[in-house]
């Protein structure tokens, strides 16, 4: 583990979210819902793979700990954990969790934890959600899907998991790329259960 930002979870603020960030294009949807965590106070168990962070880099140009910071805000309830620690907090069944988010999330990655392999850490603690019966929430965007995708996806959903594709809505005439995040993470947001005013809600009438 890496400790970056708070030493200890659970200040009040509830149970930690594990958050991942995998190889697939959408870094900005990862650093907004990551913002948006730490703006809500939610604790975070952040894992970020080696491709996640090419990603980041590639993307946004964020190569480190310290410049994912500055984009996110305060850490001080972040803990940044190595991927290939596999027997790191996020892979215990008996640490308290909200839930784990993978966003942006890769096909190979959905498909390893379909078929239930555990090669790093957050295809472990992806694995321990569904078996603990805990939220798992998977993002990708990757379009368009081949039938393996799709059928990974069906065995997930009926595994307990929720795919939720980075396709944001247009209903709200968005007037620029940041609404068109804030739709999906908003979402991502209300799936954790959580309380927010990211992206447009639909209010009865309007």
């Amino acid at each position: 583990m890496s400790d970056v930002g708070g030493s200890e979870h659970g200040q009040g603020a509830g149970a930690p979210v594990t958050l991942a960030i995998t190889g697939a294009s959408g870094a900005p949807y990862a650093v907004r819902l990551l913002e948006a965590l730490n703006a809500l106070r939610v604790p975070v168990r952040l894992v970020i793979s080696s491709t996640g962070w090419r990603l980041l880099d590639e993307e946004l140009g964020l190569t480190t700990p310290d410049s994912l910071r500055e984009w996110t805000g305060d850490w001080s309830d972040v803990l940044l954990y190595d991927d290939m620690d596999r027997g790191a907090t996020p892979a215990s069944g008996s640490a308290a969790s909200r839930g784990m988010v993978i966003c942006p999330c890769s096909m190979g990655t959905l498909a390893s934890i379909a078929q239930g392999t555990t090669r790093s850490l957050i295809e472990r603690a992806a694995d321990v959600c569904l078996k603990e019966r805990r939220p798992l929430i998977l993002v990708p965007r990757e379009t368009p899907y081949s039938a393996i995708h799709l059928e990974n996806m069906l065995r997930l959903t009926r595994a307990g998991a929720v795919v939720l594709p980075a396709s944001p809505g247009f209903y709200h005439r968005p007037k620029g790329i940041g609404e068109l995040v804030d739709f999906v993470v908003g979402r991502v947001l209300s799936q954790l259960g959580l309380r927010h005013e990211v992206g447009p809600v639909w209010r009865s009438g309007e």
